[in-house]
Order: structure tokens, then sequence, then C-alpha cells
């Protein structure tokens, strides 16, 4: 019994080793066209957003670390594939009305920030004042 023991803990430790070589993209691709918005309203996107939302993602120590690393870098490219506040302006109006209401609806339904992204950075939790800031911002209809 220690032997198969002993055996299942090298295989599954050679196998976290060997996936330490697959690691995810952590690039961050140059900001093209970043979001011209209120200095309130960026800052609660920067705090709560911009990790996955933008090209400017602080990537954490964990995220290094395999298999974690490609669940941070997956919904990094995911995130920036639905939303990205580093290719806005390069939006057309209509498709910034769509997003900002898409927004807005991720924000009242409390789906963003995710709940597993929260865990470890409590503060982008949304406050009552912040999802304020962004309902004002996207009921603004002269906002951009």
């Amino acid at each position: 019994m220690k032997r198969a023991l002993r055996l299942i803990l090298s295989v599954l430790f050679a196998v976290f080793v060997i996936i330490q070589f697959f690691q995810t993209d952590h690039s961050n691709p140059p900001v093209r066209a970043e979001i011209n918005a209120p200095p309130p309203v960026k800052a609660v996107f920067r705090r709560a957003c911009y990790d996955c939302h933008s090209n400017e993602t602080t990537w954490p120590w964990y995220s290094y670390v395999n298999p974690a690393g490609w669940l941070v870098g997956g919904h990094v490219a995911d995130g920036r594939r639905h939303l990205n506040f580093s290719e806005w302006e390069n939006l057309d109006a209509q498709k910034k009305y769509h997003k900002k209401q898409e927004i807005l609806e991720q924000v009242e339904e409390g789906e963003m920030p995710l709940e597993s992204y929260l865990l470890l950075h409590g503060d982008a939790k949304l406050s009552d004042e912040d999802r304020g800031v962004i309902t004002r911002w996207v009921q603004d209809r002269s906002a951009k």
C-alpha cells in the first residue's frame, strides 16, 4: 500500500512539474484606443475590471503556476474578447452603446467581477456607489 501511494504521489508530482513547461501567454498587447470616460468611471474600471478587460493585466504570481495559470489566462483571453477597454475608442457608436448596456446588465446582476476573481481581489468588489457611477455613465447619452 505504501509503495502504491508513493508511486501515485511521484507520478502526480512529475505531472505537476511537466505542466509548468506549458505556460499561458502573459503578454499585454499595446493599448490602442483607451476608453475615454470620466475619472470616477475609469477609477472603478481600473480597480475592478482592467485585469481581465484591458491590455493592462497585472499578472499575479499564481498565474505562473499551472493549472491555475491556465484558468487565469483563459479568463483574461475571454474577458478581452468580450470587452476590452484598451480598444474601446475603436468601436463605433452603436457597438459602444451595446457594450455599455452589457456592462450595466452584468454589474446590476452581480455577474461581474467574477466571484472567483473576488476571492483573491477583494478590492475589486463593487460597492453601491461604484454601481451608481457605472449606471450614471451608461445612462448619460452624451458620454461616449
